[in-house]
């Protein structure tokens, strides 16, 4: 089967061709970063006017990348949510558009969920139970998944997304945007016990993160030392690397502490690490070692399959239609989309497939 994937929840442009929910025959990404560079962040009236006009030749270059024709397509997954609403729309009355003309099965992709799919193409099959940690600008989640389709939530962020803090504490050092390359880049040539941060402790003792208060602790040390940021992002001063890998090793720490901990406890068979931060190496580097430690594989996406890309929301749009999932025509984007939990009997078995809250 053939799926053709859009994606346009954020400032990616994407479309791609996946073959069985495995093979992947093209992905096509229009990134807007240099359009929304001088603002430090996305722009969403901006966003969703660049992604008007870049996705009908993405999804022609797809096609061509994949050497098929739009009547090959056998069904078309498009990102449902979370994103912006613009730009969710966009790509969406697209989709809809594409199936309805060629009278094709159409469905709404859980944004989130597609980053879990975004490992099946570089490696061996998933297996279950499995752990999730998903982790990029919008987002900070750990899911235990006792079969393929089924979620559970365990741990989430209180505030700030991983991705969101690196990109606000870069802008604080004058590094630019994107704030996660940026840090990791100049991280490289910094010490990262220079400072020494604590890691926020949750009152109500849920394996939960919060990165609110580390931001709060950067901007304290910055004003506590008078840091000037950085006039040239690609030579910032000592201080100014040594306080970014000491930041950057913080929020490592807290992200493999909790998925660790949670590890120890459920035993999965398989480790994910998926989303934008999972390009970081040193995320990676701390990811492997833990998994070693618990004598389970841990599957990263490509860093070209990090990032919103199309290609994960093809792959978990067929893994739906296998089961006989399809959407409406009616629907729209949904900002707040969520993966719902799901509900467990007393022997640990799922009880219900998920759903998506609306």
């Amino acid at each position: 089967m053939l799926v053709l994937g859009i994606e346009s929840s954020c400032d990616e442009t994407a479309a791609a061709v996946v073959r069985d929910g495995r093979e992947l025959l093209s992905s096509e990404i229009f990134s807007q970063i240099d359009l929304h560079r001088p603002f430090g962040g996305v722009v969403p009236e901006l966003a969703s006017r660049e992604h008007l006009a870049r996705i009908g030749p993405i999804v022609d270059a797809a096609l061509e990348q994949a050497a098929v024709d739009a009547h090959a397509v056998d069904a078309v997954a498009v990102t449902q949510g979370p994103g912006l609403i613009g730009s969710l729309m966009v790509g969406v009355s697209f989709a809809k558009a594409f199936a309805f003309g060629l009278g094709i099965p159409f469905i709404g992709v859980n944004h989130i969920e597609g980053h879990v799919y975004s490992v099946v193409f570089e490696n061996p099959p998933i297996e279950f139970p499995a752990l999730a940690l998903i982790v990029s600008g919008g987002h900070t989640n750990i899911f235990h998944m006792p079969a393929e389709g089924l979620y559970k939530v365990v741990s989430r962020t209180r505030d700030d997304a991983a991705g969101e803090a690196f990109d606000k504490v870069a802008k604080m050092l004058g590094l630019g945007y994107p704030g996660g390359p940026a840090i990791e880049r100049v991280a490289r040539d910094g010490d990262p016990t220079a400072v020494k941060f604590t890691l926020p402790k949750i009152s109500d003792g849920r394996p939960d993160f919060s990165f609110s208060g580390l931001k709060t602790a950067v901007v304290r040390y910055i004003k506590e030392h008078s840091i000037v940021p950085a006039e040239n992002a690609d030579e910032p001063s000592q201080e100014i690397r040594d306080l970014a890998a000491s930041f950057q090793a913080t929020v490592v720490r807290s992200l493999v502490g909790t998925m660790r901990k949670i590890a120890f406890e459920s035993r999965p068979k398989t480790l994910i690490v998926a989303g934008g931060v999972a390009c970081n190496l040193a995320l990676r580097h701390a990811v492997e070692t833990a998994a070693q430690e618990l004598g389970v594989p841990v599957y990263f996406p490509s860093r070209h399959l990090s990032t919103d890309n199309a290609a994960m929301i093809a792959a978990a749009g067929y893994a739906h239609l296998k089961r006989g999932e399809a959407s409406d025509l009616s629907m729209g984007g949904d900002i707040t989309l969520r993966l719902q939990n799901i509900d467990r009997d007393e022997a640990g078995l799922a009880k219900g497939r998920v759903r998506y809250r609306l």
